[in-house]
C-alpha cells in the first residue's frame, strides 16, 4: 500500500499541470499520483497524463472520464486512491519540496499507529499574481503543534481562518466511509470537501510547514470575483447543501462544542460570501436571491438562523437600503485585503 495518494483534477491544464506533477514526483515510491483528466478536449491534457503514466508506471495513474467538473474529478480520485492518506492538489498549484518531504516523514511515523490519524493540517501560501509578498495561512495559534490532538484540544478559530482543501490531508478510508460524494458540474465544492468529513475526524495533527502553493490570479479562475458572480447559482447550491448537512447532523455534531462552533463559523463565512456576491451583482434578481437564501436557512432551523442573522456578519450583510449595501461591500473589501482572498 502507498503512503499517500494525491489526486490532480485536470481540465484543459496543459499549460501548468507539469509543474504540479513534477513537484509531487519528489515523493518517490511512497506516493501515488492520480491524474484525473476530466474530459479535456481543447488541449493535450490527456496526452500529458498518459505520458507521465508511461514514464512513472509505479507512481502515476492516469484516469480519463467525461467532463463532470471539479467535484466529479475529486470523487474519481478518492475512488482510485489506494494510499493510506489522501490529498487533492489542483493542476495549477504545486507543493514545496522541503515541506512535502517533512509531510511524508510525519505520515510515515503516524502510519499504523493507534489511535489512527484522521487529518493532517499544514500551512498554505497564496501565490497571488503580481504580488511579491506571499500571504501564508498558518494555524499556529489554533492547533497545538507536534502531537495528535482532538477537537477539544483546539483553540478558538478566528473569523476568516479556516481549514481549506489546500491545508488538509485526510485518511483515505475515512473519506470513503463517511460517504463523501461531491456534486458534479458544480464549482466551489471544495467547501463541502473540508466540511462534511469533519464529524468523522477524531484525531488530527498540525505540522507547521508551508506545503501547498495556491496560485491565484488567472482571469478565468473560479475564485475571480466576476467569475463567482456569474456562477452564483453554483455557490448558492453549495451553501444550501452545507446548511442541510449541519442542520441534519446538528444533534450529533453539537455533542462536541468545539467542532460545532467551527462548522457554524465556516457556514457563516460561506453564507456571508454568497450574500455579498449577490449584493455586488447589482441586480434586483441578486437581492431577491439573497433574501431567499436567508429565508431558506430560517425554514431549515430557526435557532441557527437567528444566531447567524444576529451575529456581526449576518447583521452587516442585511443592512437596509442602498447605503446599507455600500457599507456591507466596504466591509467585505476590508476583509479581502486582510485575508487576501479573491
Amino acid at each position: 500500500m502507498k503512503l499517500l495518494s494525491v489526486a490532480i483534477p485536470c481540465y484543459n491544464s496543459e499549460n501548468y499541470m507539469r509543474k504540479c506533477v513534477d513537484s509531487l514526483l519528489v515523493g518517490g515510491e511512497d506516493v501515488e499520483i492520480v491524474i484525473v483528466d476530466d474530459g479535456s478536449v481543447k488541449d493535450r491534457t490527456a496526452e500529458i497524463a498518459d505520458e507521465y503514466q508511461r514514464r512513472y508506471p509505479t507512481i502515476v495513474k492516469a484516469v480519463h472520464q467525461e467532463n463532470g467538473g471539479h467535484g466529479a474529478a475529486v470523487n474519481t480520485g478518492i475512488q482510485n486512491a489506494t494510499g493510506l492518506y489522501f490529498k487533492v492538489v489542483d493542476s495549477d498549484d504545486w507543493v514545496k519540496k522541503e515541506a512535502y518531504l517533512q509531510v511524508l516523514d510525519t505520515l510515515r511515523e503516524m502510519a499504523g499507529g493507534a489511535p489512527s490519524l484522521d487529518m493532517l493540517v499544514c500551512n498554505f501560501v497564496y501565490e497571488k499574481e503580481g504580488e511579491k509578498r506571499k500571504k501564508v495561512m498558518h494555524y499556529r495559534h489554533i492547533l497545538p503543534e507536534g502531537r495528535m490532538v482532538s477537537w477539544e484540544d483546539c483553540h478558538r478559530f478566528m473569523k476568516g481562518h479556516y481549514i481549506l482543501m489546500h491545508s488538509v490531508i485526510f485518511r483515505t478510508k475515512l473519506l470513503k466511509e463517511c460517504g463523501l460524494q461531491l456534486p458534479e458540474h458544480t464549482f466551489y465544492v471544495d467547501n463541502l470537501y473540508v466540511f462534511e468529513p469533519l464529524p468523522f475526524v477524531k484525531n488530527m495533527y498540525y505540522l507547521d510547514v508551508n506545503l501547498y502553493r495556491y496560485y491565484i490570479g488567472r482571469e478565468d479562475q473560479s475564485v475571480n470575483e466576476e467569475v463567482m458572480i456569474s456562477r452564483i447559482d453554483q455557490q448558492l447550491k453549495v451553501n444550501r447543501i452545507m446548511i442541510d448537512y449541519l442542520v441534519d447532523r446538528k444533534p450529533e455534531i453539537m455533542k462536541n462544542k468545539r467542532l460545532y462552533q467551527y462548522m457554524f463559523n465556516y457556514l457563516e463565512i460561506i453564507t456571508t460570501v454568497s450574500s455579498v456576491l449577490l449584493i455586488r451583482s447589482g441586480t434586483e434578481e441578486g437581492l431577491e436571491k439573497k433574501k431567499e437564501l436567508w429565508k431558506y436557512l430560517k425554514s431549515k432551523d430557526r435557532k441557527l438562523f437567528l444566531r447567524m442573522r444576529n451575529g456581526l456578519l449576518g447583521y452587516a450583510m442585511n443592512l437596509p437600503g442602498r447605503g446599507g449595501r455600500k457599507i456591507s461591500v466596504g466591509g467585505y473589501k476590508i476583509c479581502q485585503k486582510i485575508f487576501k482572498f479573491n
